[in-house]
């Protein structure tokens, strides 16, 4: 494949963040000249947005107390692993979404999207409406009360509560509630008044406790889902993490967890693609691939989405749990050859750019990644 110069990508990030040195490298080594990086920290504090004639990944803002501190327009940065201000950050990604759009790049990942994607509840709402299987879900819930009141009028027993605006687990709750009984799994810890995220899985049964966590994070928005039971593969549940790249599945990991909550972060384990594959058989697997390509499609000028898949009890049935805005981050994970940033660095050399962009190597159109392949014991090749 020729590689033009002229294809100059800048990346938003956090330049010490192991997501943009993993892009990076995968640019250079596929020949591009080493990509810019505008700091989030720079663009959050005045630095000119990208001009036109750029191409411009938008990668997380997370993992930073700073940008962290200057998107929630807080004076202090939050302690170490607290949840606090979710909605307010949200705005501020909103707005420094509208400002980098603002130069005129050509943005590969678009801000309506992202913005979609970073919350739950309108994320939800846009796959609903195009059709894509999606845990059924409550109306807007203030508090525990409202949560259970709106509980019983569903006849639902079992829930998940997530914040509108969290990732990676934050602040969410597999919540079982009959009666006085409640059961609720999460990695929030409670600390002098506090909600703090923790990397071990806690389980409250004391209902005043329970009731006092939704309370603190309603203030920020919940998304209220139907807890849905996903398959299994011996003692563990499993569900997926599909990256999907122009529009095509690439690559997959399989999270296998003993509790509701899979993120492979709160030391849950890589679980067998391939077992995966053969429980669910052809037919079921190439329906959740279409199924995640579906949900790709609903952000069609966005390069890539992080799609989270549950097969069912069964194998028969799936659901979309989540779409993630930044959700490629799956190293060692190869599919002909590639990790996800090699194969979003091919697309883009093989043509690919949002609507009304110009190709990046001098073709025309916008041409699919090519089909993954190997079979080597890394790769995790998913497309159909």
């Amino acid at each position: 494949m020729p590689v033009s110069g002229e294809v100059r990508v800048t990346v938003v990030g956090n330049p010490d963040n192991r997501r943009v040195r993993l892009f990076v490298e995968a640019a250079v080594g596929a020949g591009l000249p080493r990509p810019a990086v505008l700091p989030w920290r720079g663009l959050l504090t005045g630095a000119a947005p990208p001009p036109a004639g750029t191409l411009v990944r938008v990668d997380s803002p997370g993992e930073d107390a700073e940008v962290d501190r200057l998107l929630r327009g807080a004076t202090e940065p939050a302690r170490h692993g607290e949840i606090v201000g979710m909605a307010a950050a949200h705005a501020g990604l909103r707005r420094a979404l509208d400002r980098l759009a603002s130069g005129g790049a050509t943005l590969l990942n678009q801000p309506a999207d992202i913005v979609a994607m970073c919350d739950k509840r309108r994320c939800h709402g846009v796959l609903d409406a195009a059709g894509v299987p999606v845990p059924a879900a409550l109306g807007e819930v203030t508090g525990y009360a409202g949560l259970r009141a709106a509980m019983r009028r569903a006849g639902w027993t079992r829930v998940f509560v997530k914040p509108a605006h969290g990732s990676s687990a934050s602040g969410v709750l597999a919540l079982a509630a009959d009666g006085s009984r409640v059961l609720a799994t999460t990695s929030v810890e409670r600390d002098g008044g506090r909600l703090f995220n923790s990397l071990r899985v806690r389980r409250y049964t004391d209902e005043t406790e329970v009731a006092e966590i939704v309370d603190r994070l309603a203030p920020d928005g919940l998304h209220v889902e139907r807890w849905l039971p996903k398959a299994g593969l011996a003692d563990r549940v499993v569900d997926l993490r599909v990256v999907v790249v122009a529009g095509r599945p690439t690559h997959a990991v399989v999270r296998a967890g003993r509790g509701p909550i899979t993120n492979l972060h709160l030391g849950n384990a890589r679980g067998d693609l391939a077992a995966v594959r053969a429980a669910a058989g052809p037919a079921n697997w190439a329906a959740a691939m279409a199924t995640c390509a579906r949900a790709a499609a609903c952000f069609p000028d966005t390069l890539h989405v992080g799609v989270d898949l549950m097969f069912l009890v069964g194998w028969n049935r799936h659901a979309v749990a989540e779409v993630n805005a930044f959700g490629d981050l799956l190293p060692g994970v190869l599919a002909d050859g590639r990790d996800t940033y090699a194969t979003q660095v091919h697309t883009l050399l093989a043509g690919w750019l949002p609507a009304g962009g110009r190709p990046a190597s001098g073709t025309a159109g916008r041409s699919p990644v090519a089909g993954p392949g190997g079979g080597a014991e890394r790769e995790a090749a998913c497309a159909t």
